[in-house]
Formats: structure tokens, C-alpha cells, sequence
């Protein structure tokens, strides 16, 4: 079982998602250049979305180099701290990753829940003088069980969601359940640069220069999103049918309302999606719907690039089930912000509210746990 995810989504001039020039991502598609947003970037703007947390109501998890810093509290109220740091010094290389030149960082990020941050304290602290000791038999115990414990289990819906992976412990790798696509325009963009001067409130009336001087870019631009969650292998890496309906859920909430946080000081750039298509589909193959915006899309004459692209997305999606057939789809639902948007194909699949499009693909999930 699969949900999939297409949202057509207008932002006003921004610059959400920067290269290392500090210009808006771009790439090429259908021999033109299109705005671009890395799927990096939409992924931690749904997991950290405050309507993530509040759908899923448990604790997401933490992506850090810092886990020494994070356990040392936690061992300090129990031991003493000159023991604390001898003993996270053996072990944080033992169990996740070796240490960085400093001893207080990891040499790569680390992405752990809750649950685990607490099952390597409790470890830790049954284990205590062998640690302090340096016993490498106890040692070896104590990552073995851990790392039979969380090899393919998580409590936190990001990273069953989003995966994660340790090089030096691949026991711990967790393929994502979810895949996400970079956002890409519909059309032809162009970049736009922004010269601004900033005055310096206490210079002399006789000097008329600037106190600083500079540019910026920017583009603006309507982009196609696409996304996907393998169900199953969610409920797998959570081990919770209920909490892996949540984290469906909360991963559409925090689509909708999740928006880059890249120069929104200077561009205050929040704009919901315009249109948005879910698909709940039994088996088969997946269906991005980037194809539909190869050719890219003009303004109509009335102006304006939503309308454009629905209508173009509208189309490719009749053609897909005419070519492919829709036997595998259990639940396609549509929203629209307009109600007037130029579908035909998916007419009879709109919604009324987010609320009954939520449901719509949400039932269908509940349907296959009652049959299966």
C-alpha cells in the first residue's frame, strides 16, 4: 500500500533554498531552467512544522553531532561527572560513530529518538562500573542488545518516515519509508536580483553615501511537488498501525503548511498550496506527475501560472489512468483553494475541506487494516 502526494504550490519572490552562491537552486527540465527546491529542505521544513508534532503527539527525533552533550546531563545526576565523560568517550565510538578532533562532537550527524537516547542511558547506568572500567566484553554486550533493539525500529515518525544512515554502523541504517522529490517550477524561470542600500542612522548630514551596500536574488515561481510513503514498511519501522496513521497524517498536515524558512525575513513568502492531490494505491507502479510540466507551462490569458498548471496536471493524471488503468488506486481525493480550477479528470474526486480530503485518504488506510 502506497499514498502519494501532488501539490501545485505559487510563492511569491523568494529565495527559500540557496546554493553556495546564496542564489535560489535551479536545475534544468524540458531544455529550460526551472526553480528548484531540494527535497532536503522540504523534508526538515515538514518534520520541524509545528502541525507535525501536534498530529503525531509523540516526540520526533534528533539529528545532532552533539549526543554527548545531550547524555551528559542525563548521566550527571546519577554519577559523577569526571566518570560521565570517560565512559561516553568509550562508548559513543563503540555503539554510533567516532568522535571529531574536539571529543565533543561526532564525526557525522547523528538521528536518534527519544527511545533510544533513553535505552542507551538505562544501559549505560546498569552497566556502570564495567564501563568505568573499560570492560570491552560488557561493552560489546551492551551495543550488541542496543543494536538488536533499534536495528529496524523507531518511535519517531520523522525518522521512520525519512530514514537514516550511520556509515560506520550500517546495522543501524533505516531506509525511509517516504520519498520525496525536489520541487520543480512548472515553467520558465528567470533570476531576479535585488540591489538595497541600508543607511546609517548616525552618519553626518554632509555625507549622502550609504552605510552599506549589496544585492541579493531571488525568483518567484509555481512549483509541482511530489511525494510518496511506502504504508507498510511505516508500520514496520514503527511497529504502531495507530501511530503510523498519525504520521501519515501529520506528514500531510505539515506538507500543506510547511513552507522554507530561506530569506522569509526578507521575503515573508508564505503561500498555501493552490492544488493538492492524494492518492492511496494498493500496489503498482508509482506516478510522479513531473511529466505533465516537461513542456512548460505559459501564464493564460488572463495571466498567472496556477490555473496553467492544474490544468496541465489535470490532464496528464486522465491520461495516465486511460494508458495505465486505476485498478490498483483504493482513494484519490482532491483540494483546490480555488473552486473554480480547470479539472476535468479529477472533478468528481474534489473535496470540500482539508479536513475531508485528510479523511478521504485516511479511510483508506483504516480499510486495509480491517481486511487485512
Amino acid at each position: 500500500m502506497f499514498v502519494e502526494l501532488h501539490m501545485v504550490q505559487s510563492f511569491a519572490p523568494s529565495n527559500l533554498n540557496r546554493d553556495d552562491t546564496n542564489n535560489p537552486k535551479d536545475c534544468e527540465f524540458g531544455g529550460v531552467r526551472r526553480a528548484r527546491i531540494s527535497s532536503q529542505c522540504l523534508k526538515r521544513a515538514i518534520r520541524t512544522a509545528p502541525a507535525f508534532a501536534q498530529a503525531t503527539m509523540v516526540p520526533g527525533g534528533t539529528r545532532t553531532r552533539r549526543i554527548i552533550g545531550r547524555l551528559t546531563p542525563l548521566l550527571a545526576t546519577d554519577k559523577p561527572e569526571e566518570e560521565v565523560g570517560t565512559v561516553l568517550t568509550r562508548f559513543v565510538p563503540a555503539y554510533l560513530s567516532k568522535l571529531d578532533g574536539d571529543g565533543e562532537r561526532t564525526a557525522v550527524q547523528l538521528y536518534l529518538s527519544d527511545e533510544e537516547v533513553e535505552a542507551i542511558r538505562a544501559a549505560l547506568l546498569e552497566n556502570w562500573e564495567a564501563m568505568v572500567l573499560g570492560d570491552e566484553a560488557a561493552m560489546k554486550g551492551m551495543v550488541r542488545e542496543l543494536t538488536r533493539r533499534f536495528k529496524a525500529h523507531t518511535s519517531a515518525p520523522d525518522i521512520a518516515l525519512f530514514g537514516r544512515m550511520l556509515a560506520e554502523r550500517p546495522e543501524l541504517n533505516l531506509e525511509a519509508a517516504c520519498q520525496v522529490a525536489h520541487a520543480l517550477s512548472t515553467h520558465r524561470v528567470t533570476m531576479e536580483m535585488d540591489w538595497w542600500t541600508a543607511v546609517d542612522d548616525l552618519q553626518p548630514d554632509d555625507n549622502a553615501g550609504a552605510g552599506m551596500m549589496g544585492f541579493s536574488s531571488y525568483n518567484s515561481a509555481c512549483f509541482y511537488r511530489y511525494a510518496r510513503i511506502d504504508w507498510d514498511q511505516l508500520c514496520n519501522r514503527l511497529d504502531d498501525d495507530d501511530l503510523a496513521r498519525r504520521t501519515v497524517d501529520a506528514f500531510l498536515q505539515a506538507s500543506i503548511a510547511a513552507v522554507p524558512s530561506g530569506k522569509q525575513n526578507s521575503h515573508a513568502a508564505y503561500n498555501p498550496p493552490s492544488f493538492m492531490l492524494g492518492v492511496v494505491r494498493r500496489d503498482g507502479m508509482a506516478w510522479s506527475l513531473a511529466n505533465a510540466f516537461e513542456r512548460p507551462v505559459a501564464p493564460d490569458r488572463e495571466g498567472g501560472l496556477v490555473r496553467p498548471s492544474v490544468a496541465a496536471l489535470d490532464a496528464y493524471w486522465g491520461r495516465l489512468c486511460q494508458t495505465y488503468g486505476d485498478d490498483t488506486l483504493t482513494a484519490v481525493a482532491a483540494l483546490g483553494l480555488e473552486e473554480d480550477l480547470p479539472v476535468t479528470h479529477l472533478r468528481e474526486r474534489c473535496c470540500a475541506s482539508g479536513a475531508v480530503w485528510r479523511e478521504a485518504l485516511l479511510a483508506a488506510l483504516r480499510a486495509v487494516e480491517v481486511t487485512g
